[in-house]
């Protein structure tokens, strides 16, 4: 019998099954198909990332970051920049940092396989029971816990019955040729609750992206928006993006990480470094052989984001505000920020507070 079986390995499932494993938990992690395929996620993330990986800056990076330019029309439109003189963030190759982060956990001990899909997932007294279907049929796995960290669409949260996600919006990538080593990204508030971006790259080209609420068209709308940039766009993904953590992420033996539990920033939809975070507080805190430490991750992850992701929320209140206050908003802020992009809560900090002083 495991001590976990992790149903997943994306950077939550990576990160937790390493943990785990450096802890001395036997640990399984599935992946239902090649680790980091197919892309669904931006590549942009904040420099924290580099926290969590071993030695991997060379391979993953791409692009530094020190600016947004904020549109409240399409592209051509006027734009309201807002930057640091230091570098905010980066752009990496983000199937890389998947197959960074799975390698770590396998160095740690973990016994991470590709090719493997959960179909059914059943919890009991005294452990969970697994069924997966890899390349040799159909296996059945016991371990005492069972980690949920198997994206938006989570089987684990279906199978078991935990809450869904408040939200789950569409979001599209597309990724152009050109080479751009600009250091602002395009953010365009023209899509219902949301936005659209454009992010370079450096030499692997321009990335193109939105996400919109269920309903919309979200291919239209990409396919207009990269029109008014004029590029032309290959290797386009797509996939759902939680928002809002559900009332508990835990059963009775069981537990979600990462987009399972909606541990994303409601103001971008990125959770990377959320889901990594929450990981680490897993495995600090659950004991397998206790099932009562389950309320204690619960505890521990919420008492962390809690705050940023409240503060997200009324971030992204703005995207839908009548475009004159948007406009006059962001006029009065532009400028030289002191915010950190992973923590809204930064809005409040004492450089954030000297960035606006000194414009005045």
């Amino acid at each position: 019998m495991y001590d976990v079986v992790v149903v997943g390995a994306g950077p939550a499932g990576s990160r937790y099954a390493r943990r785990a494993a450096e802890r001395g938990l036997d640990v399984v992690a599935f992946e239902q198909g090649e680790i980091g395929e197919p892309l669904a996620c931006s590549g942009h993330v904040s420099t924290d990332v580099w926290e969590f990986t071993e030695d991997a800056r060379e391979d993953l990076f791409q692009n530094e970051i020190s600016g947004a330019r904020f549109h409240t029309g399409g592209p051509g439109s006027a734009a309201h920049p807002f930057y640091k003189d230091e570098v905010i963030s980066n752009v990496i190759d983000r199937v890389g940092l998947d197959k960074h982060l799975a390698g770590l956990a396998r160095d740690a001990g973990a016994d991470v396989r590709e090719d493997h899909s959960v179909v059914g997932v059943t919890e009991e007294r005294d452990g969970v029971t697994v069924e997966v279907r890899g390349p040799d049929g159909v296996e059945t796995h016991r371990a005492k816990m069972v980690a949920g960290c198997d994206g938006p669409k989570s089987r684990v949260r279906r199978e078991l019955g935990l809450p869904e996600p408040d939200e789950l919006l569409h979001g599209v990538l597309g990724f152009s040729d050109e080479v751009d080593h600009g250091d602002f990204v395009d953010v365009h508030l023209t899509v219902p609750r949301f936005f659209a971006w454009r992010i370079p790259r450096g030499e692997a080209g321009v990335e193109y992206g939105l996400a919109v609420p269920p309903g919309d068209d979200a291919r239209g709308r990409f396919e207009a928006f990269v029109d008014g940039y004029g590029v032309e766009t290959d290797r386009r993904c797509s996939g759902l993006i939680p928002i809002g953590p559900p009332r508990r992420v835990t059963g009775r033996r069981s537990f979600l990480v990462g987009d399972a539990a909606a541990q994303t920033k409601p103001f971008t939809g990125g959770g990377i470094r959320y889901g990594m975070t929450a990981a680490d507080h897993a495995a600090r805190e659950i004991d397998p052989d206790d099932p009562a430490t389950l309320g204690d991750y619960e505890r521990a992850w919420r008492d962390d984001l809690k705050q940023e992701i409240r503060l997200g929320h009324a971030v992204r209140a703005g995207y839908s505000a009548p475009k004159p206050i948007q406009e006059a908003g962001m006029t009065a802020f532009e400028g030289e920020i002191g915010v950190h992009m992973d923590r809204p809560t930064t809005l409040f900090s004492r450089e954030q507070l000297a960035a606006l002083f000194s414009r005045s």
